[in-house]
């Protein structure tokens, strides 16, 4: 006897014998003879009592056919049959409708979800098809029935949902020495150790894209100088020896020379060994700007994920003072102020200078040139970003200037904002580790349903406990996740878990990965604080001193909760400033549609990113940079701060070091600078007036603005999605 159904949609509900009955009299209507109700309930009892005690509802519908075509009503079945086949196609009607919209390269906010994803070519296409199919399999299947509901009624959001089924992690900060000494096995192909320069930058691009096939998420180097540093010096040595051979001579004795820097002289004037050792820091210098310009050419270059994406990769430098160390990064700066191609910005690797006093900020620091170096070329090519070492939250205890491995002990982020560096579980480091997944929450929405409350503190009282109750949620969901991921086997990450994240020595094949992701941190995210605190006070926190009380209180307590998951569950739970793209407009369209068009919360289509004061917002870069950094310390899962500056930077480098002398005085973790730059999608022609039409080059009208979305650039804002655009054209200057 029937006792229990499984839906469609995975849930078990009682057994209901009158759904049945309604279905067999719906198809009897629509038959000459019409209803039956002896029959009705005849076929219904037969059904019920012969079924198994738990049957799904494809198997129930299997048995009414059977019944249906072996009594005298065989007409009834064929209506039954057609109703059937007519109620599945309507559920797949909208896949159908959205694979068309793929087919037909459309431009909306489905293939444009991810800017850097060009889903108009064959692999693409593949990738979103796969991507738009899996997510309803996550639904039904894999969330809980109370994280479902809160993604469909838009409180949460999954990042990454159509990845979640792969069990992939989000993204790691590469231990590049681990590949470079040790070599590696990537698929069918194993590399040796690193020798020179030029093989440490190719496996360098490799080890990124390798890991990029193995996760969902950005991949990053923590330490790009330190650990490119040695193969400067063994480059020096075999020009040294290369001279040896010219000349005949054992040189042998000038292989560990004490120099102060690598740089360019003319030989002029020059004799013995001085010239020979100034001949092979030539050849040197010439060979690292090489290396340096071959790995930006192929980060910009080299696809992964099926071959419809470049690798989302960022690199972080500026902290080596050896002479080594220090030729890496003048000639990664110059290889980047040059561009590639026609003289393009680069796109990627999003380059992150490592700001730190003693070492690479003040003007007597040892790589203090560097630093205006670095300030010239992000006033061209928006990179290098910023993060501040000096930063209360981001200062390790176990720092120090003569430690050739301190490096361990810096803070290093994703470009796009992500940051990984306490460790309830291991070393307090971001080598070697990184985010294991991180799940959205929608503030707004919260606050929406509260603003009508009048009296005030009932209003707020009544926002937390909603908030509580989502946050919940959401923890509960980040945990299902971790606990799917961890059953993953070392086999399926063969890089990740070989060289990459940390405590993988020893590891099997076959094992799980169970023992070691917990190094990693499960984020919980924000989006809209602005729009939020408009719901609650009436403004938002850059223009009220009320709301940004209340802004604080509210990140405050969202860190305070994650320290309280983390104690309950036993994981890395971290607070992460969102850098919402395709989820900027999702989140706000679900709004309107439930809510209509609020001023100042939903009357535009994207809600502001994270902590952010609304870029729409008349402001100074200062009251900016006051307002938005109390909070990068309570959102240590990772934060941005930007500034919009006016006109051509390129030959203003001071004010880019401006901006980072806000983030040294307001104790800003991370930042990046916005300024205008026009490049020609014909010939790569590039200038920052203020409205190019036409390019002076070649004649070309199709312009485009290069610009930064979420922390990294896209190269053509005709990839981003609808919602993302209209926050670029409400973007104004702050000065």
């Amino acid at each position: 006897m029937i006792q229990t159904v499984v839906k469609r949609d995975g849930r078990v509900v009682g057994y209901n014998e009158e759904k049945i009955k309604a279905a067999i009299r719906k198809a009897m209507l629509h038959t000459e003879l019409g209803e039956d109700e002896s029959l009705i309930n005849k076929i219904t009892d037969r059904i019920g009592f012969s079924g198994h005690e738990r049957m799904t509802v494809e198997e129930i519908q299997d048995m009414v056919e059977l019944e249906l075509m072996s009594s005298p009503r065989k007409e009834v079945a064929k209506r039954y049959i057609a109703y059937r086949d007519q109620r599945s196609i309507a559920r797949r009607a909208k896949t159908r409708d959205m694979f068309n919209e793929i087919i037909e390269a459309k431009n909306n906010d489905i293939t444009r979800e991810n800017a850097n994803m060009n889903t108009d070519s064959p692999a693409g296409m593949m990738m979103k098809f796969a991507s738009e199919t899996t997510k309803p399999f996550v639904d039904d299947y894999l969330l809980s029935a109370e994280a479902r509901e809160a993604v469909r009624h838009g409180y949460i959001h999954i990042h990454d949902k159509d990845y979640y089924p792969t069990k992939s992690l989000t993204c790691v900060q590469h231990p590049l020495d681990n590949i470079l000494n040790y070599g590696f096995i990537a698929g069918h192909g194993e590399s040796r150790p690193a020798k020179r320069i030029e093989t440490a930058s190719v496996i360098a691009c490799i080890s990124l894209e390798t890991a990029q096939n193995e996760m969902h998420g950005g991949q990053a180097i923590p330490a790009f100088d330190f650990y490119l540093a040695p193969f400067v010096r063994s480059s020096f040595i075999e020009e040294i020896e290369n001279l040896a051979k010219l000349y005949g001579r054992d040189l042998s004795h000038l292989h560990n020379t004490e120099f102060g820097d690598y740089l360019r002289r003319d030989l002029d004037g020059l004799e013995g060994d001085e010239r020979i050792l100034q001949h092979a820091i030539n050849r040197t210098v010439s060979r690292v700007h090489q290396a340096m310009e071959a790995f930006i050419h192929n980060m910009n270059t080299i696809h992964s994920r099926g071959g419809n994406q470049v690798v989302f990769s960022s690199i972080n430098y500026g902290t080596d003072t050896s002479a080594e160390g220090r030729c890496i990064i003048r000639e990664l700066l110059n290889s980047t102020y040059e561009g590639v191609g026609n003289g393009a910005t680069a796109i990627f690797p999003i380059q992150i200078w490592k700001k730190k006093r003693g070492v690479s900020y003040l003007p007597e620091d040892r790589n203090y040139d560097l630093y205006k170096l670095a300030c010239k070329v992000t006033a061209r090519r928006f990179f290098p970003n910023f993060v501040n070492l000096d930063a209360t939250f981001n200062v390790h205890e176990d720092w120090k200037a003569d430690d050739p491995k301190r490096y361990l002990h810096e803070v290093a982020t994703m470009g796009c904002r992500t940051r990984v560096f306490e460790n309830r579980y291991g070393e307090k480091t971001s080598v070697g580790r990184g985010n294991i997944s991180f799940t959205t929450v929608n503030i707004v929405r919260i606050a929406i349903e509260c603003m009508n409350i009048r009296d005030r503190q009932e209003r707020i009282d009544a926002f937390f406990n909603r908030f509580d109750r989502v946050l919940e949620i959401a923890a509960r969901q980040l945990c299902d996740r971790y606990d799917f991921q961890k059953t993953a086997l070392v086999k399926q990450f063969p890089l990740l878990m070989s060289k990459l994240w940390n405590h993988t020595e020893g590891l099997k094949p076959e094992d799980t990965i169970e023992s070691v992701i917990n190094q990693g941190t499960l984020g919980l995210g924000f989006i809209g604080l602005a729009e939020c605190l408009v719901a609650l006070t009436g403004k938002h926190h850059g223009e009220s001193d009320e709301s940004q009380a209340l802004g604080l209180r509210i990140i405050g307590h969202m860190r305070s909760r994650a320290n309280e998951f983390s104690e309950r569950y036993g994981h890395n739970f971290s607070v992460l400033a969102t850098p919402a793209e395709g989820l900027a407009g999702k989140f706000t369209s679900k709004d309107r549609k439930s809510f209509g068009e609020i001023p100042g919360v939903t009357d535009k289509i994207y809600y502001t990113n994270s902590n952010h004061v609304p870029v729409y917002y008349h402001c100074s870069p200062r009251h900016k940079a006051e307002i938005e950094a109390p909070y990068h310390e309570l959102a240590r899962g990772g934060h941005i701060f930007y500034v919009e500056i006016d006109g051509d930077a390129t030959h203003n480098p001071e004010a880019i070091s401006d901006i980072v002398d806000l983030m040294d005085r307001y104790n800003i973790g991370y930042c990046s600078v916005n300024h205008n730059r026009n490049r020609c999608m014909n010939c790569g022609y590039e200038d920052a007036s203020a409205d190019l039409q036409e390019c002076p080059h070649c004649g070309s009208r199709a312009i485009d603005r290069l610009q930064r979305i979420t922390g990294y650039l896209v190269g053509t804002t005709d990839r981003w999605n609808n919602a993302k655009l209209a926050e670029l054209n409400d973007r104004i200057v702050h000065k």
